[in-house]
């Protein structure tokens, strides 16, 4: 085999994923070490699912948007399962979120140029096509807001993940490390003084300590990914913050503590990637 048939044959993320291994590697690595000190079943619960994360990561993103695609598509169906459930939507309202969340990942890798504003029409058509159809005059309107509310929330945000392509790596390995950083940060410098105080009333645990904290490891993560740049920092930053109040508004309005409780250690997958979402659409904007 020639070298010219080896470079078609490597991954186009192959530079980013030389960056990003020994990161994510060092990081699971340090923590592992330090748990193996405290005592904390629920902590080495959720480290040893950031290592099953870590692995579908970069083992899906290392093919490029294909990769990035069939990841998208993953993460969307789950999610949307579990926000039909959280908001009481019906099942053909949780069919278009579903079937929306696995066909348009693949448009966006095979066919881009389509995914314009007249396909944010036909998104908002099945949207509020099964409301419409069943004639719901009571709890039409909702129905309908709550599943456009979803459409662009998860198969329109996860989708995002595909064209990013080269930083798509490097932005979730951000939103990971701002999420740990915001529980750091909150436990270390939000127990006193001003950086106590309550970022919302929508999330009581979540203070200003927690969100200097994400900030911080956040630009830690760029910077040693290669990827820094201030708008996408701010993104990754303010995605964390709003995507995890956003969770925390619907999961009040749900009656319930965490979207699920199949994922060791954070509950459901909306706990999870809840601040990559807006995240993604925040980059949608800035990039």
């Amino acid at each position: 085999m020639t070298m010219t048939d080896l470079t078609c044959l490597a991954s186009p993320l192959a530079p980013e994923m030389t960056r990003a291994l020994p990161v994510v590697g060092g990081a699971l690595a340090v923590t592992g070490l330090l748990l193996l000190a405290v005592r904390n079943a629920e902590l080495r619960r959720r480290w040893r699912t950031w290592c099953v994360a870590a692995v579908l990561l970069c083992g899906t993103l290392a093919f490029g948007p294909p990769g990035a695609a069939v990841l998208a598509a993953g993460l969307g169906i789950v999610g949307s399962l579990e926000y039909v459930r959280l908001v009481g939507l019906r099942r053909w309202d949780g069919a278009v979120l579903c079937t929306v969340s696995l066909v348009l990942p693949f448009l966006a890798w095979l066919l881009p140029d389509r995914l314009t504003f007249s396909a944010a029409g036909v998104l908002f058509c099945l949207a509020v096509l099964p409301a419409v159809l069943a004639q719901d005059a009571a709890h039409g309107a909702g129905r309908a807001a709550r599943t456009v509310f979803g459409l662009i929330w998860l198969p329109v945000a996860l989708s995002r993940l595909v064209p990013l392509a080269d930083v798509a790596v490097a932005v979730c390995v951000a939103v990971a490390f701002a999420d740990v950083g915001g529980w750091c940060g909150g436990r270390a410098l939000g127990r006193r003084g001003p950086l106590a105080r309550r970022l919302s009333a929508l999330s009581p645990a979540k203070t200003w300590g927690g969100l200097v904290g994400s900030a911080g490891l956040a630009a830690l993560a760029l910077w040693a990914l290669g990827e820094w740049t201030p708008l996408r920092w701010l993104a990754v930053t303010c995605g964390c913050a709003v995507g995890d109040l956003l969770e925390s508004m619907i999961k009040r309005g749900a009656g319930v503590k965490d979207a699920g409780r199949w994922l060791p250690g954070f509950g459901g997958l909306l706990d999870r990637i809840d601040s990559l979402l807006v995240t993604l659409l925040l980059l949608g904007v800035t990039l």
